[in-house]
């Protein structure tokens, strides 16, 4: 064959493929929108299997599961808001897709923590000497014993104690000697000097039951016997029989259990729940079947820096003496927020670095994502400070596909005016290999 027929053969192959082309372009109006349409409203640019966004097909295809895969339209990633995503309404209802509306509620929140029976601190007293002396007998030997205000603990010598009393016993006798007859100035002096005498006692500690006891005539005794403060329990003894005490010496420490507080841990997500005046139940190990009511009467404004939760007191009456320190409780709090707030289902917000979005149904298979700001939760609902007006309906099912969607749409809003299937997609390769085509058949 000769060199010139070869040419004519293949010039008129290359006319034959130009021509089919052509007259391919002209049956495909979808394929011929995606080549050279100035409006590509509607066109699919490809489909997207529903569980691997990833995976794409320039055709409709199904996956291994049966499920349709999802057409992705050039439409959609034009919108006024980035990241919009537009699907067929049927695909929207196979995909899964529930709505719900956003609801003005009073969110309320069960919290439980671990609670522990503590002193309360207002009922604690410890008793020091106010003079240095020896302990001749301890009456009150033991911590755990009970007593009672008043009851007699322990025997002191004290050489400061016995020179005060030996004073107010002659301040007495002398103010008992001057009678009436005696000049007012006088007697009044007396007077002044044996009130000085009795303060002293008073500011020694001697019991006024003593002072009373000197004042009716009683002698000075050697001995002078120190009696409990407060009713209480004991919960520490410091001295012992023969033991040299001072005013730094801690000679016990009573507990009133008449009252008992218990010491709750809240982690941080619990603290806004929890507020003065809330109620909350106990139960005990030790009283089975009883649930006990307090009040919280006090939240401390620091954490806890080794176990990074929060304290909560309780105050709790124990006439009985039923409950013992350093006792567990299992505490449940009934807390509500103060004010009803615009709440969503927690499964509605998309997490996405530091951003927290939801997608709002706009339309028909229509959906925008909206950034919010998001504040306490309880019982699957999770409260909207910012971000939502109050009337729109939030996807709750299926928004990571869509949200994947809307991503890819997004990123490529951002790179092109004109929106484009992804390079090295199947159907952005398959477009422009035809756009190859079609540039060659013209350069011929």
């Amino acid at each position: 064959m000769s060199r010139t027929t070869f040419a004519g053969l293949a010039a008129l192959l290359m006319i034959g493929a130009v021509g089919g082309f052509w007259l391919g372009r002209m049956q495909s109006p979808t394929l011929a929108q995606g080549v050279g349409a100035t409006s590509d409203e509607g066109r699919i640019l490809f489909y997207r299997n529903p569980m691997n966004p990833e995976v794409t097909s320039p055709v409709p295809a199904q996956d291994e599961m049966g499920m349709d895969y999802l057409p992705v339209y050039a439409d959609g990633s034009r919108s006024s808001v980035p990241g919009a995503v537009e699907i067929d309404p049927a695909v929207v209802q196979s995909m899964g897709v529930r709505l719900a509306p956003v609801q003005r509620i009073a969110l309320s929140r069960k919290v439980r923590a671990v609670g522990r029976v503590v002193y309360d601190e207002q009922g604690l007293v410890r008793m020091h000497l106010r003079s240095d002396g020896w302990v001749e007998r301890l009456v009150v030997n033991e911590t755990g014993q009970r007593v009672e205000r008043g009851q007699p603990l322990l025997t002191l010598y004290s050489p400061q104690i016995v020179s005060a009393e030996q004073e107010f016993r002659l301040a007495l006798a002398s103010e008992a000697d001057l009678g009436n007859n005696a000049p007012e100035a006088i007697i009044a002096q007396a007077h002044a000097l044996s009130r000085s005498s009795a303060e002293r006692l008073r500011l020694l500690g001697v019991p006024e039951l003593e002072i009373r006891r000197l004042r009716n005539g009683g002698e000075v005794r050697r001995q002078i016997t120190l009696t409990a403060p407060s009713t209480g329990v004991v919960q520490y003894v410091g001295a012992r029989e023969g033991q040299f005490v001072s005013a730094q010496t801690e000679l016990y420490r009573f507990a009133d259990l008449s009252t008992v507080w218990v010491i709750a841990d809240l982690y941080e997500d619990e603290v806004p729940w929890i507020q003065a005046g809330d109620v909350a139940q106990l139960q005990f190990r030790s009283l089975p079947g009883q649930v006990l009511r307090a009040e919280v009467a006090y939240v401390y404004p620091y954490l806890d820096g080794k176990t990074r939760t929060q304290k909560v007191r309780l105050q709790i009456p124990n006439p009985e003496g039923r409950l013992k320190p350093d006792m567990y409780a299992d505490v449940s709090f009934q807390a509500s927020h103060p004010s009803e707030a615009a709440a969503i289902p927690e499964s509605a917000v998309v997490l996405s670095g530091t951003r927290a979005l939801v997608f709002i149904a706009s339309g028909p298979g229509r959906f925008e994502p909206r950034e919010v700001k998001t504040g306490v939760s309880a019982d699957g609902q999770v409260q909207i400070l910012d971000g939502l007006d109050g009337d729109e309906q939030v996807v709750v099912s299926g928004q990571f596909l869509i949200d994947s969607e809307s991503k890819l749409r997004e990123a490529v809003a951002k790179m092109t005016d004109a929106p484009m299937p992804a390079r090295g997609t199947p159907h952005a390769t398959q477009e422009m290999e035809v756009q190859s085509a079609v540039n060659q058949a013209h350069a011929h």
